[in-house]
């Protein structure tokens, strides 16, 4: 079985071959640039609140990458990026899988955190220079948001609506700078 545009070589039998790609799907570049602005490593600040309603925050990572022979984006969020979450705090360590779907001219996008055993699905669509994702399945419905965005620099924001989606509620947000690029080693000249 050969390669399509985009997927990355490799073994027979390498999940990893056969779910990263090189980028996006070229016949979607345009469409799949929403999300794939952000394929890269990323450092998060979360800020919430634990158990007992005090303000909290922690630190995590995020990477986002090109899968599915570029016609997905997907991600892996980590918070905290290492070691035990405090006591009080709910860590969370999922992926998000997300799609152009031309039929809705929207994104398909599933958020999987088996830490927590949640599934999220979403539809999302920019609102100006944000991306707005609005929750299917939770009651109160979930809308999360991607605002302030820059080549460096988003925040994240998760609201949840106790009114049928009439006004949002902040319930957490993350500050999410990208991760400078490890600078390549150069061969040693003899």
């Amino acid at each position: 079985m050969g390669t399509s545009p985009g997927e990355m070589p490799g073994r027979p039998g390498d999940l990893a071959a056969a779910l990263h790609a090189a980028g996006p799907y070229p016949g979607q570049a345009e469409q799949m640039n929403l999300f794939g602005r952000f394929i890269g490593v990323w450092d998060v600040e979360w800020h919430g609140t634990d158990r007992d309603g005090h303000p909290a925050t922690m630190n995590g990572e995020l990477s986002f990458g090109w899968v599915l022979g570029g016609r997905a984006v997907q991600d892996v969020w980590k918070v905290p990026a290492s070691g035990q979450a405090p006591a009080a705090l709910r860590p969370f360590h999922g992926t998000t899988l997300r799609f152009y779907d031309p039929s809705i001219t929207a994104w398909r996008s599933t958020w999987i955190d088996p830490l927590n055993g949640r599934v999220r699905r979403f539809i999302g669509r920019p609102d100006g220079t944000d991306i707005v994702l609005e929750g299917l399945d939770d009651e109160p419905p979930e809308r999360w948001s991607f605002r302030d965005i820059s080549d460096d620099y988003f925040r994240w924001t998760g609201e949840v609506s106790e009114d049928g989606r009439q006004t949002w509620r902040l319930d957490e947000q993350m500050f999410i700078r990208r991760r400078p690029a490890e600078p390549r080693s150069r061969p040693e000249r003899s």
